[in-house]
C-alpha cells in the first residue's frame, strides 16, 4: 500500500498529529483498530468501507468517509479489495473546532462526514480531491479545507493544556491534581473534556497509559509481562490483563500472537504497528 503522511502547518499542528494519504490493497479484509488517544477523520475516495464499533453494534457502511472521536473500545474496519482515502489523525482535543456538536455525542458512534459537514461540502471536497495531481496536492487541499473550517472553541485551551500534562506522563497523573492546578472544579473539567474530547480526563489517562504500554511491546522478542505491567503502573498482571481485554478484546498473549502473524505475513507493511488482523 502507498502511505504518505505529513504534519500540517500552524495552527493546525497544535490540533493534528498528521494528515495522510492511503491507497492500495489492504493486507486483510478486516482490521481491528484498538483505542488510541486520537480522533480520526477519513475522506473516502474509493469503494465504501465498513465499521463495527463493538460487538453490540451492527456493522455500518461508509461511502463518503467517517468521523471518529476518541474511542473507548476497538473498532473493526472492513475494507474493499482496494481502498483510497485521505485522512486526519487528530490529537484527542483536536477535532472539537471542526464539530457542530459535543464530541460526547459521537463517542463510540462513528458517523459519516456528510452528517458532520453536510452533503454539498463533502461532495465538493471529494470532487476536488479526486481530480488533484497526486497525494501531496491532495493533502494540501485537505489542509486548506481544515483551515477554512477552523473556529474558536470555548474551553479548548483548558482541555488542551490538561490533556498535554496527561500525555507527558503517559497517563500517570492524579486527575484531582489537574483540576486544582487548572483552578477549576473536577466536575467542570470533566464536562469540558466530554464536550471537546468525548471522554473524561480519567478515561483519557487510561488510554494514554494503555497506548504507551502497547508501544513498548516488541512482538519480535521475548516479553516479561510482569515487568511490563509494573513499569506501566498497573496494580498487577491481572489488572493489566483486564485493561488489555477491555481495550482490544484480546488477552495480552493473544494480541502478541496476532501482531506476530501480521509481521510474518506482511513484513514491513505500511499499516504494521497498530491496526491488527480481525481475530
Amino acid at each position: 500500500m502507498e502511505y504518505v503522511s505529513r504534519v500540517p502547518r500552524p495552527p493546525l499542528d497544535g490540533l493534528i498529529d498528521d494528515l495522510y494519504y492511503l491507497e492500495g490493497a489492504p493486507p486483510y479484509a478486516r482490521l481491528t483498530l484498538p483505542p488510541m488517544p486520537s480522533a480520526l477523520l477519513i475522506v473516502n475516495l474509493g469503494a465504501p468501507f465498513r465499521i463495527r464499533a463493538g460487538t453490540d453494534i451492527e456493522t455500518a457502511e461508509y461511502a463518503d468517509g467517517c468521523v471518529v472521536t476518541m474511542p473507548t473500545r476497538a473498532l473493526e474496519f472492513g475494507y474493499p479489495l482496494r481502498t483510497r482515502s485521505v485522512g486526519v489523525h487528530f490529537k484527542p482535543w483536536g477535532m472539537a473546532p471542526f464539530l457542530p456538536m459535543p464530541a460526547a455525542e459521537l463517542c463510540d458512534r462513528p458517523v459519516t462526514v456528510e452528517q458532520v459537514w453536510g452533503r454539498p461540502a463533502i461532495a465538493e471536497l471529494r470532487d476536488r480531491l479526486a481530480t488533484a495531481d497526486g497525494p501531496h496536492e491532495m493533502l494540501t487541499l485537505l489542509e486548506e479545507e481544515l483551515m477554512r473550517r477552523l473556529c474558536e472553541t470555548a474551553g479548548l485551551g483548558l482541555v488542551r493544556h490538561t490533556s498535554s500534562v496527561i500525555a507527558a506522563t503517559s497517563g500517570a497523573v492524579a486527575i484531582g491534581d489537574l483540576s486544582v492546578a487548572a483552578g477549576v472544579s473536577s466536575t467542570h473539567l470533566a464536562q469540558r473534556f466530554k464536550e471537546l474530547i468525548g471522554v473524561t480526563p480519567k478515561r483519557l489517562a487510561r488510554t494514554y497509559r494503555f497506548a504507551a504500554t502497547v508501544f513498548a511491546i516488541n512482538p519480535a522478542g521475548p516479553i516479561d509481562w510482569g515487568d511490563l505491567a509494573g513499569g506501566a503502573g498497573y496494580f498487577d498482571q491481572a489488572h493489566f490483563g483486564h485493561e488489555f481485554r477491555a481495550f482490544t478484546g484480546l488477552t495480552p498473549t493473544r494480541y502478541v500472537e496476532v501482531r506476530r502473524r501480521f509481521l510474518r505475513e506482511h513484513p514491513g507493511h505500511a499499516l504494521d504497528g497498530w491496526p491488527l488482523p480481525a481475530d
